[in-house]
């Protein structure tokens, strides 16, 4: 008989096993069937910092969370509903995230005497009744894919390989999930080992048939497509927004972008991407190291096109002295950074928001910068053409605060129209502006709207001049250990930044009568968001607001702040903007901080602002 169909309206699944079984790709690959299906998700991979933890450990455990639902939806999920583990490692991980009454599917194979001792198991979980408030099925999934497999020619070792995309074939089942693309992309993925691809695809389509046939799942389920603003639509990561950002600027600034950097978790797949797509006039140079990576981008402005550098944590401490110069030489850099825990090696597969205050001030001397920092994967598009946009107007570098949470989680992104992108042309300097009537080029006279100074390409005939990182005399450029010009020239580069247009802070308040407003800034848009709906529906009112623009902040944010009651501002650290926020704006905000490597649950935050409101009713 075939199983009956449930409708549901959300569901969040976790696949989780060894660092080798391929769950990544298992979750990726679900993510993009859910796509095609048409709806709306968010994912939340996570991986072990270990490039090779033993065997069935606990170090070595890789997982990959998706939630998706026939509505908007904010965040990954707090908790599945739906957990997959392919051994006792993985189960003891994330079996306490599994909501009461959830599913779970069990790869009983590996559920050995040695591999359960290897993880602290004195007992078999699946038989102490330990679980018996879960949904348990018991599925051999090494051994059904090496039967399916018995025609493939693959020694058994190489077919139970294939095991994820049994798992894969079996939840596709469940929620009816579109298996033809996922065939397609195994095709496509092994062309060079057809047998591979072939076993694969045999794999998924037997864990689609092991559903189907199999009375231990009695039911399947529906999530129905979201109902999306109209447009063309495609899955993305953070990361891959930000180097298709970096394209983007390209075409509309007519520049030639270099993209200097050095391979570190979790931004190298901005440079992953960004190779791909040198036919749009793009440059990526694998540096030796960080300060070459960012040296090769500051010596690309020089010579008239957009430097961009990508880092992560470390990196972007190591980059200060060149970031220092491109503000001191007034160029256009736009550095990447994508934040996870520390501080040093720190937490390199794990999300933070930490780096806020060293892309404020972390170099020495009075060196200001823009900063931005996008709130979403989608987002990270927008944000790359904003950062753009300020550096080459205004002639600075910008730093674009993305992290781990951000660049490898990922959800639907509506197309942009590209006869809608911003036009980020720029004038460079073609003849003299000396005011002595030398006829001479200098510098460092600036334009009266925004403190920028002009850009003249090296080798333009009559316009050679000096800049480096030695203090400049205002004006002709000249080196100048002056007291005076010191002073002038400090306070020129900081009104620069402070002058730079961004556009005012958003507050959603409905209905204007909220005494209570939570404030954040880049990943924690989606769980704050996800908590103020939930607090609201239960009666309360709070007011929303979310940054992008860190420095400067918005020219209307001090009038918000002043209008609320309360202000709280959740963070991935330990009261950065909260911080900031006090210092500037003598606002008394609360602050709620974690730093856990892992971002914040909706459930999480609704407990904390049913807290601080009845602070505020109080």
């Amino acid at each position: 008989m075939r199983a009956s169909v449930e409708r549901v309206n959300r569901v969040v699944i976790r696949f989780a096993g060894d660092s080798g079984d391929g769950m990544q790709l298992t979750g990726d690959r679900f993510t993009s069937e859910t796509a095609l299906f048409g709806n709306d998700f968010a994912t939340l991979p996570n991986f072990p910092a270990e490039i090779r933890a033993p065997h069935g450990t606990l170090p070595g455990v890789s997982s990959f969370q998706l939630h998706f639902a026939d509505t908007d939806i904010a965040t990954p999920g707090d908790r599945p509903d739906v957990l997959v583990a392919m051994n006792p490692a993985a189960l003891k991980s994330n079996i306490a995230d599994l909501s009461a009454g959830g599913t779970l599917i069990v790869n009983t194979d590996e559920f050995t005497k040695r591999n359960l001792a290897k993880v602290g198991y004195d007992a078999d979980p699946l038989g102490d009744g330990s679980l018996e408030s879960f949904a348990v099925h018991r599925v051999q999934m090494g051994t059904l894919t090496r039967g399916a497999l018995e025609e493939s020619g693959l020694s058994k070792k190489e077919a139970e390989r294939s095991k994820n995309m049994f798992a894969l074939g079996l939840l596709s089942w469940m929620y009816n999930r579109p298996g033809e693309a996922t065939e397609r992309f195994l095709r496509e993925k092994f062309a060079k080992k057809p047998e591979v691809a072939e076993a694969n695809v045999q794999a998924f389509r037997a864990g689609w048939n092991y559903g189907e046939t199999t009375e231990a799942f009695a039911v399947s389920y529906e999530v129905a497509p979201a109902k999306l603003a109209p447009g063309a639509y495609r899955q993305i990561t953070g990361n891959t927004a930000l180097a298709y950002g970096i394209v983007a600027a390209s075409r509309c600034s007519e520049l030639p972008v270099l993209l200097g950097t050095y391979p570190i978790t979790p931004a190298s797949d901005v440079l992953h991407e960004l190779a791909k797509h040198k036919d749009f006039g793009i440059t990526t140079f694998q540096a030796e190291d960080e300060i070459a990576g960012v040296g090769a981008a500051v010596g690309h402005a020089f010579g008239g096109g957009l430097g961009v550098t990508s880092t992560s944590g470390p990196g972007l401490a190591l980059k200060s002295e060149m970031i220092g110069l491109a503000v001191m030489t007034e160029l256009p850099l736009v550095v990447l950074g994508i934040q996870r825990g520390g501080p040093s090696t720190g937490l390199p597969t794990k999300t933070e928001q930490a780096d806020l205050m060293q892309a404020m001030y972390g170099r020495n001397g009075e060196s200001p910068v823009a900063v931005l920092a996008p709130s979403s994967p989608a987002d990270c598009f927008a944000s790359m053409l904003e950062a753009s946009r300020i550096a080459l107007k205004y002639r600075t570098p910008v730093v674009l605060l993305s992290d781990g949470y951000i660049a490898n989680g990922s959800e639907p992104w509506l197309i942009p129209d590209v006869a809608e992108l911003p036009d980020l042309r720029v004038a460079f300097a073609v003849e003299g502006n000396a005011t002595d009537g030398s006829g001479e080029f200098w510098p460092y006279l600036r334009d009266p709207d925004t403190l920028a100074r002009p850009w003249a390409v090296p080798g333009t005939p009559g316009l050679q001049h000096r800049i480096g990182g030695l203090e400049k005399e205002d004006g002709t450029g000249d080196i100048s250990y002056d007291p005076d010009n010191h002073d002038k020239m400090v306070r020129l580069r900081q009104a620069k930044i402070d002058w730079i247009d961004v556009p005012d802070v958003v507050v959603d308040d409905p209905g204007d009568r909220a005494k209570a407003l939570v404030l954040g800034w880049g990943s924690t848009c989606g769980p704050i968001s996800a908590a103020v709906r939930r607090i609201r529906g239960q009666g309360h009112d709070v007011a929303h607001a979310h940054l992008r623009h860190l420095n400067p902040f918005p020219a209307n944010l001090c009038s918000v702040l002043h209008r609320y009651e309360r202000v709280l501002v959740p963070e991935m650290n330990l009261g950065q903007l909260a911080t900031l926020i006090r210092a500037r704006y003598l606002v008394d905000c609360a602050d709620y901080t974690k730093v856990a490597g892992l971002p914040f649950k909706a459930e999480e935050l609704q407990g904390v602002l049913r807290e601080f409101l009845e602070g505020v009713r109080a």
